[in-house]
């Protein structure tokens, strides 16, 4: 299952942002400089690192839209910032042609884990109800950071306490997954107290690995995601 364990693809502080005329006007003002000529490569520099510094300090309210786009709300005005293609709907932007101080803000928020990426979407965990960021088009129940495994993770069975290898989590809820029996996961009795909402993980028994029979030979085991505990969780509640 895919989510965000490190924080997304990086952008840059000058990767997006929107602004304001008020703005423009400020971030352009500070260009002159008292005393003599500058170096043009300086002077670019000390104007990007101005909106920078403002799209940091300033409030902004930035929200997801589902088409990729965030929405900027400032004191200045409203604008909507496309950061997959570097855009704002800002005068700073799509006159002067500048990343401008909306774009980055959207760009910093994104990087430090504030808003989902454009190719991303809010969720929330079946397990633990937290919000947690899932691909856009992700569909059935998903996984936080804290109650996801990935293919190869060693885990505890809660009810057994046997070992088991996890060969993939699927997208199919516990009253949907059915076994070899025809029965749902949710029906058995030993999974009683897990959520029927949960997505079922697929796993094998380590005892039934070997020389000859890898993850992909032994044969595979359904459960509900917080039936599982991870080795390194072992003594703890999930």
């Amino acid at each position: 299952m895919t989510h965000r364990r490190i924080p997304p693809t990086s952008f840059g502080p000058d990767g997006t942002s929107t602004g304001s005329r008020h703005d423009d006007e400020s971030e352009h003002g500070s260009d002159a400089v008292e005393g003599g000529e500058r170096d043009d490569v300086v002077v670019d520099d000390e104007v990007a690192d101005g909106r920078s510094e403002r799209a940091k300090r300033e409030p902004m309210t930035v929200r997801p839209l589902r088409d990729r786009r965030y929405v900027v709300e400032t004191e200045g005005g409203t604008y909507v910032v496309a950061l997959d293609a570097g855009t704002c709907s800002c005068p700073d932007h799509e006159i002067r042609g500048e990343r401008c101080k909306h774009l980055r803000r959207v760009a910093i928020e994104v990087t430090e884990g504030r808003l989902p990426a454009p190719d991303e979407r809010v969720g929330v965990c079946a397990v633990c109800g937290v919000e947690t960021f899932v691909p856009l088009t992700a569909s059935g129940p998903r996984l936080c950071p804290r109650h996801d495994f990935e293919r190869g993770d060693a885990v505890h069975d809660r009810e057994t306490g046997k070992l088991l290898i996890v060969t993939r989590v699927t997208e199919r809820r516990a009253d949907e997954y059915r076994t070899d029996e025809g029965r749902p996961i949710d029906e058995y009795p030993t999974n009683a107290v897990y959520g029927a909402h949960e997505p079922v993980i697929e796993a094998v028994y380590a005892e039934s690995l070997g020389p000859a029979h890898g993850i992909d030979d032994a044969r595979r085991y359904g459960f509900p995601a917080s039936r599982l505990v991870p080795v390194t969780d072992a003594g703890r509640d999930r």
